[in-house]
């Protein structure tokens, strides 16, 4: 029988000043209330309002490092926050005194604006696959969820080269493909991309041809500055029909940077290739 309301938690680890962005990540995960977010960050001051779905865990990097070490059982080389996305496959792990109670977690970043999640992320997806990444092609570290199972927790313990990689300072896109997003994008097979250190996506489609694991992949994500782009009372639309789970303003957040929010984020606004501009709602929607 398929189960119903399968509970998810999405985590995020940030050190530093909370991002302007981080209003508008908050205010769309308030719209998701049937999905609890974490945020693990180090910044004590930079602190809004939050819904009941959204907890902040202070801890500094530092913490975190040692936490690592200790759920790995091995010494870790965590010296910077960006170092953190090479560790996003063992959050299970590391994590695993917050995520416990749920059926699955997931990582995710703070540069996200997330629409419907429950509408993508359904029962009879939940159901049938042990991982969703929202691309075609590669997994997404911006945002990925991994079904609460320890084979499906230590799943990057398949790696030959995890060790080295949590061992190491430096940053080797371990959550994704080291590097090799155009490979996997050209439809090249796994064993067919030699990188410096065999990656999770090497990992998790090596794993789907032992029959192991059954990962899902689709198109559920917008990045890029397209533009027409309209967030409305919890859901998310492209060119004012097509709905998607979440918007990466992984390079919008690079040519706009607000200074200050004006009250808060209303309940719609427009997301052009240059800016977020508050507005009216709009009868747009043809879904």
């Amino acid at each position: 029988m398929l189960k119903e309301n399968y509970s998810i938690a999405l985590l995020t680890c940030f050190f530093g000043k909370l991002p302007w962005y981080f209003a508008y990540f908050v205010h769309s995960c308030r719209y998701n209330p049937d999905v609890d977010f974490i945020v693990v960050t180090d910044d004590t001051e930079s602190l809004i309002p939050l819904p009941s779905n959204v907890r902040l865990i202070q801890k500094t990097l530092d913490e975190v490092s040692q936490l690592a070490a200790e759920q790995l059982g091995m010494e870790v080389n965590i010296t910077y926050g960006y170092k953190m996305c090479d560790f996003k496959p063992a959050y299970g792990v590391i994590f695993a005194r917050l995520l416990s109670s749920y059926d699955f977690w997931g990582h995710t970043d703070l540069d996200i604006i997330f629409g419907n999640i429950r509408d993508f992320l359904s029962s009879e997806l939940l159901e049938n696959y042990d991982l969703i990444s929202v691309r075609p092609d590669w997994l997404t570290g911006c945002f990925l969820v991994y079904r609460n199972i320890e084979k499906v927790n230590r799943l990057y313990e398949h790696s030959k080269d995890y060790r080295k990689v949590f061992t190491d300072e430096r940053h080797y896109c371990f959550d994704e493909t080291n590097f090799s997003h155009d490979d996997f994008s050209e439809g090249k097979a796994y064993y067919n991309i030699h990188t410096e250190v065999e990656s999770m996506m090497h990992v998790v489609k090596k794993m789907e041809a032992a029959g192991y694991i059954k990962p899902h992949f689709d198109l559920f994500i917008i990045e890029g500055v397209p533009g027409k782009l309209h967030w409305h009372e919890g859901r998310l639309y492209y060119r004012k029909k097509y709905e998607v789970l979440l918007y990466h303003l992984i390079y919008l957040k690079k040519r706009y940077q607000r200074k200050r929010l004006k009250g808060v984020v209303p309940g719609h606004f427009r997301i052009t290739p240059s800016r977020i501009i508050h507005s009216k709602p709009e009868h747009i929607y043809e879904i």
